[in-house]
C-alpha cells in the first residue's frame, strides 16, 4: 500500500485536531466530540455504531474474508486548566463526577490519539484493495475513569463485528516527534484508587479528651502507608502508594466526625499489587482500631486499571515494521510506564494478543537538549500538566502512519 494520500489528508486532520483539543470533553460526557468522530467514520464509508458504552463510537469495514483487526484510541478530557498559551487553547468547562463545575483540558493527548485514528480509517478505507479482513475502529470513552473499555464491552462491542484477531493501541508521549517506544511484556502499570472514610467522634476544639479525633487518626494512616513500598516491598519489585487527597474538619475549633482520604496505587505485578492492597486494608482497619474508632472506616474501590502487557510476538512483529518504516534511529524500547491505561481490557476480554506503544510528540530539540542536560522533568511538560502541548508535525503524520501500518500488518493480503 501507499501511503501517498496521507499528504493530502493532513489539513483536515489538522482541523480535526485543532477543534477537538478546543472543545475537549470529560469522561462519558464526550457528545460533541462523538458526534464528530462518527460524522467522519460514516464519510469513509464505515457502517457506524454509536452509543456503545455510553458514549462510545465504533465502525466497521468489511472488506472480505480474513481478521478482524480492532484499533482503538481514547477521547475524554482531563478537569484541568489549561496554560500553553496555543491559539487554539481549551476554554471549556464541564460538571465532574461530584457535580462540581471544572475547566476542561486535553493534557493527555485524547485529542491526538482520536485524530490519529480518524486519519488511520480514511486512509485503510482507501486503500481497500491492499487488504482483506474486517476493520474493527474503537472510539472509546472514560479511559480517565478506567471503565471505559469495560462500559463498551459490556455493551456488546464484540457482538458488532465479531471477536478481534488482534487487537492494537498507541498513546502519545512527551518524547521525540515521531519517535517510537514499544517493548514486550508489560509496559504500564496497574492502578487502584481507593476511598477510605475513617470515623471518629466530634466535638468542641477545647475538649479533645470527649472525642476521637478523626484528623489524628488520618495523620497517622498517611505515614503509616508510607512504610508499604519501603518496608514490606522488596527492593527488586515496584510500587507506589499516594495519598492524593485529605479531607477532614470545616474549623479550627471543631474536632470532625470523619475524615477522607482518596489513595492511588501503582504496581506491575499482580502478587505486589495484592500484597500492597492487603497491607493498606490493614493499617487503616489497625489504625481505626487503635484510636477507638466507633465503628470501622469504609473502604472503597473507585477506579482500578490492569497492567498493561503486550504479547511478545506481536510485539516482535511490529517493532521490526517500525524500524522499517519509522527508521531504526526513531523507534526505541519504551521504559516502564508508571501511568496507566484500560486497553488491554480488550485483548483480554478476546483472548487474543495485543499491543500498545508510545509516539513521541513534543519538539525534538527540545526533549533531547532536556534529556543531555540532565532536566528532563524539569523542562519537558509531561502528560496531565496544564502545559501538555503536542507539535502538530510530524506527530499527525506519524501516529497515524504506525497505526495503518500495524493493522495492514495483520489484515491479510488480497
Amino acid at each position: 500500500m501507499t501511503l501517498a494520500p496521507l499528504e493530502g489528508l493532513l489539513p483536515s486532520l489538522r482541523e480535526l485536531y485543532i477543534d477537538l483539543h478546543r472543545n475537549p470533553e470529560l469522561s462519558f460526557a464526550e457528545h460533541r466530540t462523538a458526534a464528530e468522530l462518527a460524522r467522519r467514520l460514516g464519510d469513509a464509508g464505515y457502517e457506524v455504531h454509536t452509543g456503545i458504552g455510553g458514549t462510545g463510537v465504533v465502525g466497521v469495514l468489511r472488506n472480505g474474508t480474513g481478521p478482524v483487526v480492532l484499533l482503538r484510541a481514547d477521547i475524554d478530557a482531563l478537569p484541568l486548566q489549561e496554560k500553553t498559551g496555543l491559539e487554539y487553547a481549551s476554554r471549556a468547562r464541564g460538571t465532574d463526577v461530584d457535580g462540581k463545575d471544572v475547566p476542561v483540558m486535553h493534557a493527555c493527548g485524547h485529542d491526538m490519539h482520536a485524530t490519529w485514528l480518524s486519519g488511520a480509517a480514511d486512509l485503510l478505507a482507501r486503500a481497500r484493495e491492499s487488504w482483506q479482513g474486517t476493520l474493527l475502529v474503537v472510539f472509546q470513552p472514560g479511559e480517565e475513569r478506567g471503565s471505559g473499555a469495560e462500559a463498551m464491552l459490556r455493551d456488546g462491542l464484540f457482538d458488532i463485528a465479531g471477536t478481534p484477531s488482534v487487537v492494537l493501541g498507541q498513546h502519545i508521549v512527551p518524547g521525540p516527534a515521531g519517535w517510537v517506544l514499544i517493548r514486550p511484556g508489560v509496559i504500564m502499570a496497574a492502578t487502584d484508587s481507593l476511598r477510605i472514610v475513617l470515623h471518629g467522634r466530634g466535638g468542641h476544639g477545647s475538649r479533645p479528651e470527649t472525642t476521637v479525633d478523626p484528623a489524628v487518626m488520618a495523620a497517622s494512616v498517611v505515614m503509616r502507608l508510607q512504610t508499604i513500598v519501603s518496608r514490606e516491598i522488596s527492593a527488586t519489585e515496584s510500587a507506589v502508594v499516594t495519598v492524593g487527597q485529605l479531607h477532614v474538619g470545616t474549623a479550627s475549633n471543631i474536632i470532625a466526625d470523619e475524615a477522607v482520604l482518596e489513595v492511588n496505587v501503582r504496581s506491575f505485578d499482580e502478587q505486589v499489587r495484592a500484597k500492597v492492597l492487603a497491607a493498606i486494608d490493614r493499617i487503616v482497619r489497625g489504625e481505626a482500631a487503635a484510636a477507638g474508632a466507633p465503628k470501622p472506616p469504609e473502604i472503597t474501590s473507585i477506579a482500578s486499571f490492569p497492567v498493561t502487557t503486550n504479547d511478545d510476538a506481536t510485539t516482535e512483529t511490529l517493532t521490526a515494521l517500525f524500524r522499517k518504516v519509522r527508521g531504526p534511529e526513531r523507534v526505541i524500547e519504551a521504559p516502564l510506564v508508571t501511568g496507566s491505561e484500560d486497553f488491554s481490557e480488550f485483548g483480554r476480554a478476546a483472548g487474543v494478543p495485543s499491543v500498545f506503544w508510545l509516539v513521541g510528540g513534543l519538539d525534538q530539540d527540545q526533549v533531547l537538549t532536556a534529556i543531555a542536560g540532565g532536566r528532563f522533568d524539569e523542562d519537558v511538560p509531561s502528560n496531565h500538566s496544564p502545559l501538555f502541548a503536542p507539535v502538530l508535525e510530524p506527530t499527525l503524520g506519524a501516529g497515524v502512519e504506525t497505526l495503518v501500518m500495524a493493522a495492514l500488518e495483520f489484515l491479510a493480503a488480497p
